[in-house]
């Protein structure tokens, strides 16, 4: 299952293909997280979607039709456990700010998310959900074969975050005079440096006071980064996954988060990812500080 990793100005791809790909990955993960003893995190929907997209080895990996040895098992329970656990981090930011209130969410890069149909969304609650056309499609439709119905109003987004999604969004009903929480989840490496500051650019035009955002990101950024996807390709090889990561990411020095956002009228907050471990019961691998320092982001204008 060789994944073409070339990156391209204007790339897109589907759910089995590039960046893709790695959405089907994440789902598979967290499809393994939802049937594990004790678990933090419940997605229902992430086995059937993975089933659909048809990529044989994460196809066999959530039937439990791997052969894993003691090394390989143990690489899985900490990728299963690390998405299991950035899951619940984004879960917990759309509850908090449905409690509080507000009732205008987005979801960017969306892929296999199914938080739209998952969960507990107040009734007047709308959810947005921005990505690739192909990806938008075979969902939509995927979750419409199996009898899903959104627990708020979806609205679908079709377009590149390289392009003009604003404007995209606004003509889908969005409203930027109302609070909204925006997520941009395993996301950021996959976006030029430029445009990672431009994303976070247009969601401070489009958000009016109180809004709130929730992100991740790598503090380092050049060839550090690129090395943690070489160390990710061969986690998910050890596996037997014949899938590179390495080319999917794009290099160069990167903004600080927290200082960028902090400087367009975001009050910030962060957590290291092995905190949350923490926070949600898990023990954070010694071996595996490399992952460690993820940086989880809170940010409330």
């Amino acid at each position: 299952m060789a994944i073409d990793s070339s990156r391209s100005p204007g790339d897109s791809w589907d759910l089995a293909s590039s960046v893709g790909a790695t959405a089907t990955m994440v789902a598979a993960a967290r499809a393994l997280a939802s049937t594990a003893a004790d678990p933090i995190v419940v997605d229902s929907f992430a086995a059937p979607l993975v089933r659909a997209v048809g990529l044989d080895f994460f196809t066999r990996l959530v039937d439990g039709d791997i052969t894993r040895d003691d090394q390989a098992e143990r690489e899985l329970q900490f990728i299963t456990e690390s998405i299991a656990v950035r899951t619940r981090f984004f879960d917990e930011f759309f509850r908090d700010a449905a409690r509080d209130g507000l009732r205008q969410y987005v979801i960017l890069a969306a892929g296999l998310d199914a938080r739209a149909y998952r969960l507990p969304w107040p009734s007047d609650s709308v959810v947005y959900e921005i990505d690739q056309p192909a990806v938008v499609e075979f969902k939509s439709t995927t979750m419409s074969q199996l009898g899903a119905v959104p627990a708020a109003q979806r609205q679908t987004v079709s377009i590149d975050l390289r392009d003009d999604w604003p404007n995209a969004l606004r003509h889908s009903g969005f409203d930027d005079t109302q609070p909204t929480a925006w997520s941009a989840e395993g996301l950021l490496m996959y976006l030029p440096p430029e445009a990672q500051d431009r994303l976070f650019d247009n969601i401070t035009e489009l958000s009016s006071a109180g809004s709130r955002l929730a992100t991740e990101y790598h503090p380092d950024t050049g060839s550090t980064l690129a090395q943690r996807a070489q160390e990710f390709t061969q986690r998910w090889t050890t596996l037997g996954c014949d899938i590179d990561l390495t080319g999917l990411f794009y290099d160069g020095e990167r903004s600080n988060v927290v200082d960028y956002l902090t400087g367009r009228g975001w009050l910030v907050g962060t957590r290291p990812r092995r905190a949350l471990f923490t926070d949600y019961g898990r023990i954070f691998p010694d071996d595996m500080s490399q992952l460690g320092d993820i940086v989880a982001v809170t940010a409330t204008l």
